[in-house]
């Protein structure tokens, strides 16, 4: 296990913190096996972003860390990293009731998509209650089915077995 500055360090395969402080806080892992825990105050104190979402005819606004500034902490490419067998790169979003999604770790890089991914922990309204304290927020969907509630864990996975080969702009059948 490792700290990485920022929170809570947690153990992540066995954890050792009591059930109202799991309630507060967030469970990383990175491609590589890193793992960090992030507490409610720690993501607070992170740079935030205001994403506008249309959710069930209703527009909401919410404020939260992209989630690739999040993922990055734990060893995640980034920026012009996000290339070749990275793009094979997924995280699973576990929330506290099981639900999962999955979001390619492309959408999360501003210079491949315009939409953002965050990970909010406020709402036009304060602070989330209900759906929180971490809810997930995806920019440009058409319906909220990631927007996963109650965000305990995300994981970093890479699927690509090897690189590929460069294809040299050509099509390969």
């Amino acid at each position: 296990m490792r700290n990485l500055g920022w929170g809570v360090v947690a153990l992540v395969g066995s954890l050792a913190v009591a059930p109202a402080a799991l309630a507060q806080s967030l469970s990383l892992v990175g491609p590589d096996g890193q793992t960090a825990q992030l507490d409610a105050a720690a993501l607070a104190a992170l740079p935030h972003v205001t994403v506008t979402v249309k959710q069930h005819g209703e527009t909401h606004s919410f404020q939260g860390v992209p989630l690739g500034d999040l993922v990055a902490r734990v060893g995640a490419a980034s920026g012009k990293q996000v290339h070749g067998a990275e793009l094979a790169t997924v995280i699973r979003v576990t929330a506290a009731d099981g639900y999962q999604v999955v979001i390619s770790l492309a959408e999360t890089d501003p210079a491949t998509r315009a939409d953002r991914v965050i990970l909010a922990d406020r709402s036009e309204a304060g602070p989330l209650t209900a759906d929180g304290p971490f809810r997930l927020v995806v920019e440009g969907d058409l319906r909220p089915a990631r927007a996963a509630r109650n965000v305990v864990k995300l994981e970093v996975l890479r699927l690509a077995t090897s690189a590929p080969a460069p294809s040299h702009g050509k099509d390969t059948p």
